[in-house]
């Protein structure tokens, strides 16, 4: 059978018809199913409601007795520094706990690093011509914004199968000092679901850079969310770094966003002792501590790292089906056509899908007509532009299963009638 590039135009004007027919039946049942962020569903965040249960009127003290009510606890409460010491692989006095977002403690280090730079550098990032950081494509899209916002530069270089191209950042680091950091989801990765390899973490732990307060905003937030019963395990960069003689290069990121409550959870940085005190130093001038009792419910709530595991492989439980369906539903609609390419992830929020140049913004109209709210076109890239419009992101984690199903038929026809017509343009 020809794929659909290789088809005789009068055939492939014959398919558009029948695309055409099959689209105007899904259009026509008028759903309404959201696929654009990675949110929890209901059913996940019931996982979690003993968490209300946990800190009482009578039960808000420390191991030590200390009262978590009050002020205090800099960087997070003993508890809470060994439990997520444990999960990210370092030492407690190398944690720093924050509010409920990962990406708001990723803002602001980039933000100070503007404002006043870090260790090992000698000035402001603000006083540097074309401060840049490496974003590797496809990426996740609110890390782009944060460089967006602050005025640094962004670079792209290739995501592959075993994380970014080493070879490409290898040889923009060595070169130029302006560069002062890159991006990293080193396990199932935002949106591709790839996990680095030990080759690509070694090389970005020991590589040489022009710029000597280089930074790895090394981003675990899906570190834990996996779904096919075998959690990936990654190299330790903190270690490795620290081998390596750049023991400050890397400011690794968690949060329990996706594990427990998104609006209620925990984050968490881990950094070098100098990256450590210099975020203490800073946030003391904005806050005097935060919430304790979170921190305290949290650690009761899963005991030891052993209960996180318990707790995920419920959640794995309720996600596995769902991207089985995403899978299954684009190898039924896309083998054998050579329109679409796609790697089913065996954990995290999203599944990455590459169609025909030119044709994902226009994929992500006709869904949108027919019912299914998707990412725009350009998310995955800096700047929201996709070059080759090619790149476009599924999350299939809040919608039902049954609205999973429904949404990938709709999205299967859209894109392969984009793809069709792309084809059928291009004579």
């Amino acid at each position: 059978m020809p794929t659909l590039q290789e088809m005789p135009l009068e055939e492939l004007r014959h398919h558009e018809r029948e695309l055409v027919q099959k689209y105007k039946a899904l259009r026509g049942r008028n759903r309404n199913i959201d696929m654009t962020r990675g949110k929890p569903s209901a059913e996940q965040l019931d996982l979690s409601n003993d968490l209300f249960t946990m800190v009482s009127r009578d039960s808000y003290l420390g191991d030590d007795d200390v009262d978590y009510r009050n002020y205090g606890a800099q960087a997070g409460t003993p508890e809470a520094k060994a439990f997520f010491a444990e999960w990210l692989g370092v030492p407690a006095k190398n944690i720093f706990i924050g509010g409920n977002s990962s990406l708001q403690l990723m803002y602001d280090v980039l933000l100070r690093a503007m404002l006043f730079g870090v260790p090992g550098g000698d000035r402001p990032w603000r006083d540097i011509d074309g401060v840049s950081f490496i974003c590797p494509i496809p990426g996740y899209d609110r890390h782009f914004k944060v460089c967006e916002t602050l005025g640094i530069k962004m670079i792209q270089v290739a995501l592959l199968d075993d994380g970014p191209d080493m070879d490409a950042v290898e040889g923009l680091v060595a070169e130029n000092p302006e560069i002062k950091g890159i991006w990293c989801v080193p396990k199932y990765s935002n949106p591709s679901g790839i996990v680095y390899s030990p080759n690509v973490i070694n090389r970005l732990a020991g590589m040489t850079t022009a710029a000597p307060d280089f930074r790895i905003i090394w981003d675990n937030a899906y570190a834990v969310h996996n779904f096919d019963g075998n959690l990936a395990e990654i190299d330790d960069i903190h270690a490795l770094a620290s081998r390596a003689g750049h023991a400050d290069r890397p400011l690794l990121f968690a949060s329990t966003s996706k594990v427990t409550f998104p609006g209620a959870g925990i984050a968490v940085v881990a950094g070098s002792d100098r990256n450590i005190d210099d975020i203490v130093r800073h946030t003391t001038i904005a806050t005097i501590g935060h919430d304790k009792l979170n921190q305290l419910r949290h650690v009761r709530f899963f005991g030891n790292i052993n209960g996180l595991k318990q707790h995920m492989a419920k959640h794995g439980a309720l996600l596995r089906p769902k991207f089985a369906a995403v899978d299954e539903a684009m190898q039924k609609a896309f083998s054998g056509k050579d329109i679409a390419q796609w790697v089913a992830p065996k954990g995290g929020y999203f599944v990455s899908v590459d169609l025909l140049a030119g044709c994902a913004a226009e994929t992500v109209r006709l869904a949108d007509e027919a019912g299914v709210k998707l990412t725009p076109a350009g998310s995955c890239h800096p700047y929201g532009k996709d070059p080759h419009d090619r790149t476009l992101r599924l999350a299939p984690t809040y919608p039902t299963l049954s609205e999973v199903e429904q949404a990938m038929e709709i999205f299967c026809v859209s894109a392969e009638l984009a793809c069709t017509r792309k084809l059928l343009a291009q004579g």
